[in-house]
């Protein structure tokens, strides 16, 4: 062979021999200009955008915080490396990348490793070759491609993107940053939210065997799920385990006893259905995220909503917050900027109202209620609802419904519709007697429809006195399978509870507690013609009589409230609701007097919240204040106030209503706190016992409770002090049991030091019923 034969064939090796590495230096230079799609920028890189879960904080009663839940699009929170076990640091980089101390993004022994074994020798069993900070530029900034020409290009952008982060981060940020982002199943992102759903635990507090778990799952977290698949997960761990031995995490005897051990998990998985304060997360969701209201919005809804929603904008920074402010020039995205939101309510108040909520309906109203089905002609319905408003209501509901409205966008008929809702089908219904509160069942769509429609529903609030601090919010007992929030959305007749209001304006009027009234049936003549003479429930021994107004009230004397509203006009009574914060639409007709109009517990709770605070009225504090992912505090929040009446006249009201608890309608009350106990309230009841009411507060607490039907046409069981009194008991008995919380049978009122306490001692009269 000649010589220049031979220049020719070694030039011809080295080409060949080149060729690759030219190419690949050619697509890496291509790949940072752009060419093949954007990549990081520096900025990024210093700043990666992942997103975040907000964090939704409760009190725990000891001045620290705990997560309520959290708001997200992927359930992602952030943890800083000290928050992270050192057996998570060692199993990761034991399992995922053993040299990751070493190399700088690209480990060039695992890709030979990928390239003659794996690929030529086609030996899968000696894995991959990317680093964990490849892995991280992945997550990061890319999305997985499904075509080989892509991944091949996006195996490249990672090589690069997996550098430049090396260049700018030390190893410990890179591990955090991956254990941040990295997503363990059951919409789990980062280990914090890992931890918390498969063990309850923080991530600093995971065993070994249980970090080894974790970092197992990250291979393939739907084939290693060691809810489902147990035992899988369990070799998984091994392996894992193992490969600690490998590399000098782990001596091979610890490791042989940890490997017996089974997979032992405290399971919890954190939903938006799940958890407690489902509705009001939810709520403040909404709240957080409104819009400034625009009338044209409106048309489905009434005037005094939009007015409402007009004076929340231009009065309340947390409504509309997140459209109010702006981060890097847009809204805030709850769902994906990481807020913290530092709420005002009590964990443990939550708790205990939703146990109180669970036990009153399941073991004792909705049984009781379920019992009458044999009397009724169309179950829940009452016997005197017309049956043509039996089928507006069904029909209703049927419209309403997630399967009408798909099936008619869909192009059905409404015959092919209708003939859907009768054909019996496979479903899952809420049942209080049903594990987690739910059966499997076979029904039709229409029996599910009246089935729902014989739940009982309820709305509970508690806020605190002086300050609004809503301390525990429950709108309804199943948010998976009852949406509506009855405290903030629901508006219902409120009956008697308006007694107080009414009440209170004949005292600002001159009148007083031992003012004497005739107590016989009314009969007011109406502007339109006709007469109005309300019915009343109070004993016989006490009609015809003079009673008090201290006596009257206690009993919640029909009569009594009739005459007043003769001699305080209707549109008084109204502007005083109005200034209690009650912005629902009242006649100012006579039947004011007996709460024919409609409020929602919130507004109904805040509202008698004024008597304890002294005659101020503030609007139901949620929020005290908010951080960013940070931690820098991006607002704080502080009581809506306002003076409504004098604090003589504030007390005089408590006063009259404590006899309510002490010998009128809310003795029951006594069953669950003693008698000692210094508490004030008012039952109520609408209408057929649609809606029972019972609001009572003590010196340092104030609670709503009300319980109805989705319709108001199903006649109930009793009043409010059988519906939803209860509720308040079992609320208040736990709270007392609770050292912690710093509410006392022995707190008392305080009393105005320029009150004549003798106004309340009207002689010659036993206040209390028989």
């Amino acid at each position: 062979m000649s010589i220049k034969l031979k220049k020719r064939l070694v030039r011809w090796i080295w080409g060949v021999a080149l060729f690759p590495f030219v190419v690949l230096l050619l697509m890496i230079i291509l790949i940072n200009w752009g060419v093949f799609g954007k990549m990081p920028t520096f900025e990024e890189l210093e700043n990666p955008q992942s997103e975040l879960a907000t964090e939704i904080y409760a009190e725990d009663g000891s001045g620290n915080y705990v997560i309520l839940g959290k708001y997200a699009l992927k359930n992602r929170s952030h943890i800083e490396y000290k928050e992270l076990s050192p057996h998570l640091v060692k199993a990761l980089i034991a399992t995922e990348d053993a040299r990751f101390l070493d190399h700088s993004g690209i480990d060039y022994r695992s890709l030979a490793r990928v390239l003659f074994k794996t690929i030529l020798g086609r030996n899968n069993k000696y894995g991959g070759g990317s680093t964990i900070t490849q892995q991280l530029a992945l997550n990061l900034y890319s999305e997985r491609s499904r075509s080989r020409i892509k991944r091949a290009i996006q195996k490249l952008q990672e090589w690069v993107t997996a550098v430049n982060l090396e260049r700018n981060y030390t190893k410990t940020e890179i591990v955090t940053m991956y254990f941040n982002t990295i997503p363990f199943g059951y919409e789990s992102y980062g280990i914090r939210t890992a931890a918390q759903t498969y063990f309850n635990k923080l991530p600093s507090e995971l065993k070994l065997e249980e970090a080894a778990l974790m970092v197992g799952i990250l291979n393939a977290p739907s084939w290693y799920n060691p809810v489902k698949h147990p035992q899988r997960a369990k070799d998984r761990r091994n392996v894992v385990l193992s490969q600690m031995v490998k590399y000098g995490y782990l001596d091979r005897k610890k490791y042989d006893s940890i490997a017996k051990l089974d997979i032992k998990l405290n399971f919890k998985l954190a939903n938006h259905n799940t958890g407690y304060g489902t509705y009001f997360r939810e709520t403040l969701r909404q709240i957080m995220k409104m819009q400034k209201p625009d009338i044209r919005n409106y048309r489905y809804r009434t005037r005094e909503e939009y007015v409402a929603d007009s004076i929340q904008w231009e009065k309340n920074p947390l409504f509309g917050w997140c459209n109010k402010n702006l981060v890097n020039g847009r809204p805030y995205n709850i769902d994906r900027d990481g807020l913290k939101i530092y709420t005002t309510v009590n964990a443990k108040m939550q708790q205990y109202a939703e146990e109180a909520v669970t036990e009153h309906l399941s073991k004792t109203l909705q049984p009781q209620f379920n019992g009458t089905k044999k009397y009724r002609r169309h179950f829940p319905f009452s016997n005197i609802i017309k049956e043509s408003d039996v089928n507006g209501s069904i029909s209703r509901a049927i419209r309403n419904s997630d399967r009408y409205r798909s099936m008619k966008n869909a192009g059905y008929s409404e015959s092919e519709i209708m003939k859907s809702f009768n054909d019996t089908v496979p479903m899952t219904v809420f049942s209080w007697k049903g594990k987690n509160n739910e059966v499997d069942t076979v029904m039709t769509p229409l029996d599910s429809i009246w089935y729902y429609k014989s739940i009982l529903r309820v709305a509970f609030m508690a806020i605190e006195p002086n300050t609004g601090r809503v301390k525990a919010y429950v709108g309804g007992h199943n948010f998976k399978y009852f949406k509506f929030d009855n405290v903030w959305q629901g508006r219902r007749q409120i009956g008697s509870t308006i007694k107080p209001f009414l009440y209170t304006l004949a005292f600002e009027e001159g009148w007083n507690p031992c003012s004497v009234v005739f107590n016989n049936t009314q009969t007011i003549p109406l502007p339109e013609g006709g007469v109005w003479s309300p019915e009343t429930s109070e004993k016989e021994e006490y009609i015809g009589k003079e009673i008090t107004l201290k006596l009257a009230l206690a009993l919640s004397s029909n009569n009594v409230s009739a005459y007043l509203i003769q001699r305080i006009p209707p549109r008084a009574l109204a502007d005083i609701c109005h200034k209690f914060g009650l912005t629902g639409h009242m006649l100012p007709t006579p039947s004011i007097c007996l709460g024919a109009s409609d409020m929602s517990i919130a507004e109904m709770t805040a509202a008698y919240n004024v008597f304890p605070s002294k005659g101020m009225y503030t609007y139901p504090f949620l929020v005290s204040h908010i951080e960013d992912k940070y931690g820098n505090r991006l607002a704080s929040f502080v009581p809506d106030r306002k003076e409504v009446i004098s604090e003589e006249t504030a007390y005089t009201t408590v006063n009259l209503m404590q006899g309510v608890t002490l010998g009128g309608t809310g003795t029951r009350v006594r069953q669950y706190v003693p008698y000692s106990m210094e508490v004030a309230g008012k039952t109520g009841t609408t209408n057929n016992n649609s809606d029972g009411w019972f609001i009572g507060y003590v010196p340092k607490l104030t609670v709503g409770v009300w319980v109805g039907n989705e319709d108001r046409g199903s006649y109930l069981l009793g009043d409010g002090a059988r519906m939803s009194l209860p509720i308040w008991g079992m609320f208040m008995k736990k709270v007392l049991a609770d050292k912690k919380i710093p509410i006392r049978d022995t707190d008392k009122f305080e009393i105005p030091p320029s009150i004549d306490m003798s106004i309340f001692n009207c002689p010659n009269e036993d206040e209390k019923s028989e």
